[in-house]
């Protein structure tokens, strides 16, 4: 599932892989790079090289695969790892081994890859994976935390889940969708020259996604189209940008690797996505409300038998309810300085989106209204784009057609700015 391939699509990417069996996954995530629009490179260490084929590499990159006999070739005019490192727009590192972890935080040149990586002026995306017990020993601890303090670094820690040793623990290398999500996060900026932005540093994002699920009895449902896609996507933007990130999220349909990095709960009613986002939202700097709640439930929590369909009409007549509003409860009961973002779907023209979506925000009390129209060709619901409002105090802000990813980081800038207010107040 691709999520934003017009921002790959030219974009030089150097994919690095070193010594772990991780690297047996490198392939995948080439592969999706190179269909995604990418031009991509390839370098293996000597040791990935005993892990995943230089031919196979090459094939899927288009390109020659480069190894350490390459580094000093007789009929290069200039050194390989300063060509490599000027050529990326951005370096990937999956997977990262212990023994090249180490190598780049101590600042050592011995080999290609290591030669490249003190070389590179460029952001570099580095996806950890090791046995837990290398992961966790101290020595390995303080030379991730020297690399994450390296300007242009964008760490991708190891996942927990079953190693190829048979052990259960951390380690796992990111998941090849969730790094190509990163790199796609990365380039939808549409700078003229990729950076790092670590301003979500230090901050708790708050966020939900996804519909909610109402019953009607043992077999019916009441919900809606959401896909979840957009506060996902939030959410893993936050993330790379700094943000130790929450999500509370209804059932999605999105692919399960782009929920890795984040603190997730599951819920199905609105009832138990309020009390889960009660329950988080006093330790949250900011509240991003992007789930589509149902409108309506039934007062009887569902009929525990399934009625035959001729009796669907009564059924339908009574015993209804509206949903309480989930996002003025929050605003009532935000502590002071947090900053909310709500979300609006809407049908309709650019004026009655802007006049409807202005009321909605008066009575939420939000800080911002995303307001999207969901009635569109290519945008909404589960769609790659969005386009829609932006309101505030003061702000009217028009957002065009564009990738969710791109919405992503337009929205976290604004909220980012409201909260540099709150801070400095």
């Amino acid at each position: 599932m691709r999520t934003d391939v017009g921002a790959l699509k030219g974009r030089r990417v150097l994919v690095a892989a070193s010594g772990s069996i991780a690297a047996v996954k490198t392939p995948l995530l080439v592969s999706g790079l190179v269909q995604a629009g990418a031009e991509v490179r390839c370098l293996l260490t000597p040791s990935a090289e005993q892990l995943v084929s230089p031919v196979a590499m090459a094939t899927l990159s288009r390109h020659r695969c480069y190894r350490d006999q390459d580094q000093w070739d007789p009929s290069r005019s200039r050194p390989l790892h300063i060509e490599l490192a000027e050529w990326a727009e951005l370096m990937v590192v999956a997977p990262l081994s212990a023994t090249t972890l180490g190598r780049w935080s101590q600042g050592l040149a011995d080999g290609l890859l290591a030669s490249t990586l003190l070389a590179c002026e460029r952001p570099v995306l580095a996806a950890v994976a090791m046995n837990t017990a290398m992961w966790r020993h101290p020595a390995v601890q303080a030379n991730w935390e020297s690399l994450q303090r390296l300007p242009g670094v964008i760490p991708l820690s190891p996942t927990a889940g079953l190693l190829a040793c048979d052990r259960l623990g951390d380690g796992r290398m990111a998941d090849p969708l969730q790094i190509e999500l990163a790199v796609a996060a990365l380039f939808s900026r549409q700078e003229a020259e990729l950076s790092v932005d670590r301003s979500w540093s230090g901050r708790r994002l708050l966020v939900s996604a996804g519909p909610t699920l109402e019953a009607i009895d043992a077999a019916r449902l009441i919900s809606n189209r959401s896909s979840g896609r957009m506060g996902v996507l939030l959410a893993q933007v936050a993330r790379l940008r700094g943000a130790d990130v929450e999500l509370v999220h209804g059932p999605l349909q999105v692919p399960q690797a782009w929920l890795e990095g984040l603190d997730c709960e599951p819920v199905e009613s609105a009832e138990q996505m309020q009390q889960a986002l009660h329950r988080r939202q006093d330790q949250a700097s900011a509240l991003a409300m992007v789930a589509a709640v149902a409108d309506l439930r039934r007062s009887d929590g569902g009929l525990p038998s399934k009625p035959p369909k001729s009796g669907l009409p009564q059924l339908f007549e009574q015993g209804w309810e509206p949903m309480p509003d989930l996002l003025r409860g929050l605003v009532d009961r935000r502590p002071a300085g947090q900053r909310i973002l709500g979300f609006a779907a809407l049908t309709g023209a650019d004026h009655d989106l802007l006049m409807r979506g202005g009321q909605k925000r008066a009575g939420k009390g939000c800080d911002l209204l995303m307001v999207n129209p969901i009635d569109r060709a290519g945008e909404g619901f589960g769609e790659n784009q969005a386009s829609g409002w932006l309101l505030g105090d003061g702000l009217q802000q028009r957002v065009p057609l564009k990738s969710k990813l791109a919405v992503a980081h337009h929205l976290l800038d604004a909220l980012g700015e409201l909260l540099k207010t709150t801070t400095s107040c």
